[in-house]
């Protein structure tokens, strides 16, 4: 069994007990620093979130927002944290700290920690101010979205974010950001009959899948936090791949855009810097950001939950997968990927290595998802569009991917067939629409019923026809 070594707050905490299934809050809070509060044990209200010291685009760090709820503690050996005790103190507060202080922004003072570190995050985010669109310093009140206040009201807390100015010269973590982080160690934990191993490389990865078919792989640990906190579901070898190379590569080449399986949405938003309108339209829908720093395409897809918001973007795109294990690789049309619910041709002992993009992209591109709230929400329909118009207004090509509304996600065939080759028009868009009310086959749930998803589908398509139209359209 091997210690695991985490820096927290500077100072480097070793642990040679921990269990596998152990979440980063639970063992910070264990060693006194309970600024980090359990609300949700999901990710949906941030009162969890802490800093993790992550790989910037140009060689430095990067100061990440995260769930520590989610977020197995033997994950970060090696790593370096900060809570929000590690910002500041009561004699001499973080400038976030104060500012939330001054303005008012906590009462009870339970998710208040969070939000700073929230805050923390963007306040150290290269570039803040660059966006005209965000707060009058530059601040992008979303980085906060991913953080709930039960009781003191939003108001106070976006006026402190908006009274922050840029971190001072001597600020050691601005300066922090100039060094990289801690590079990735392999790691291998053992107690009770419960393992947790960050391989060395690919190829250990791989020859580990085979021998262990039964193993649970982990790159974000959205959802393995979920299926722990909530479920109490134990498994006797966890296999953590986020940080391999070979799964954290972008490629552009005049054929396709491949992305790796287990960068982050966070880093794969940044890396394409808007090559796919698509992926760009569903990511700011997709969760939160604290869990878009840490979730991944490949884990969304390996899930194979009918109510992923990557499968039916990418099912427009007509996206492939390489699938790799140590007899080689393959690649797979993702629109053959799903077989039933949550299952996929992915032999146990195969790894989504990345996500191939084909180029060229389709000229009208939409993502629409229907939720109860607007944003940090599970979709109870959700709409990938690719649609390729050509210049006499005639639909060349048409890619729709539907989640949601059925055992998997699928792409809408009959709907693409009755666009394709007619112009594209109203009278093409109502029958059309007509046709994508049936497809699927909808269930009624605690999310919506069967008769409003079809109702969702039909307008989805509608919606899209008056984003682009120049003449007012019918609701």
């Amino acid at each position: 069994m091997q210690h695991i070594v985490v820096t927290v707050n500077g100072v480097e905490l070793a642990d040679g007990e921990v269990a596998a299934h152990t979440t980063t809050l639970d063992w910070l809070r264990a060693r006194g620093l309970t600024g980090a509060k359990e609300g949700c044990a999901e990710g949906e209200c941030g009162a969890c979130s802490v800093l993790v010291a992550a790989p910037d685009d140009d060689g430095g760090t990067a100061w990440t927002a995260v769930n520590a709820c989610l977020l197995p503690v033997a994950a970060l050996d090696g790593q370096e944290v900060v809570t929000a005790e590690g910002l500041g103190t009561p004699h001499a507060p973080h400038p976030v700290q104060a500012a939330l202080a001054a303005d008012g922004a906590s009462q009870c003072g339970y998710c208040t920690p969070g939000f700073a570190c929230s805050m923390a995050a963007e306040f150290y985010r290269p570039g803040r101010g660059d966006h005209a669109h965000h707060a009058p310093n530059g601040f992008d009140l979303h980085a906060l979205s991913g953080n709930l206040c039960r009781c003191t009201g939003y108001r106070p807390i976006r006026d402190a974010a908006s009274a922050l100015g840029q971190p001072d010269a001597d600020d050691p973590l601005a300066a922090r950001r100039a060094s990289p982080p801690p590079a990735p160690r392999p790691t291998r934990v053992d107690h009770d009959g419960e393992r947790f191993v960050r391989p060395a490389d690919l190829a250990e990865t791989l020859g580990l899948l085979r021998d262990e078919p039964d193993a649970t792989v982990v790159a974000g640990s959205t959802d393995w936090g979920v299926e722990v906190n909530l479920r109490g579901r134990r498994t006797p070898l966890t296999v953590a791949i986020e940080h391999l190379p070979e799964l954290r590569e972008v490629h552009v080449d005049e054929s396709a855009i491949e992305v790796g399986a287990a960068l982050s949405l966070a880093e794969v938003q940044r890396r394409l810097n808007g090559r796919v309108p698509l992926l760009d339209a569903l990511f700011p829908q997709f969760a939160s950001p604290l869990i878009r720093n840490r979730a991944t395409l490949g884990g969304n897809l390996g899930t194979a939950s009918p109510i992923g918001d990557a499968a039916p973007a990418l099912l427009a795109l007509e996206a492939r997968l390489r699938l790799a294990s140590v007899d080689g690789e393959r690649e797979v049309d993702l629109a053959e990927y799903f077989t039933g619910y949550r299952q996929t041709v992915r032999r146990p002992d195969e790894l989504i290595r990345s996500v191939r993009i084909p180029l060229p992209l389709a000229n009208l591109a939409a993502f629409h998802k229907v939720a109860k709230r607007r944003y940090d929400d599970i979709s109870s329909v959700a709409v990938g569009f690719a649609i390729d118009v050509g210049d006499d207004g005639t639909v060349v090509a048409a890619r729709i991917g539907l989640g949601g509304v059925a055992a998997t996600p699928i792409r809408a065939r009959a709907t693409e067939a009755a666009l394709t080759g007619r112009p594209w028009e109203l009278d093409t868009v109502r029958d059309a629409a007509s046709v994508m009310g049936g497809e699927g086959t909808p269930m009624s749930d605690h999310r919506a019923s069967a008769e409003y998803r079809a109702l969702m589908l039909n307008r989805a398509l509608l919606k899209l026809y008056r984003s682009t139209a120049r003449e007012e359209v019918p609701a």
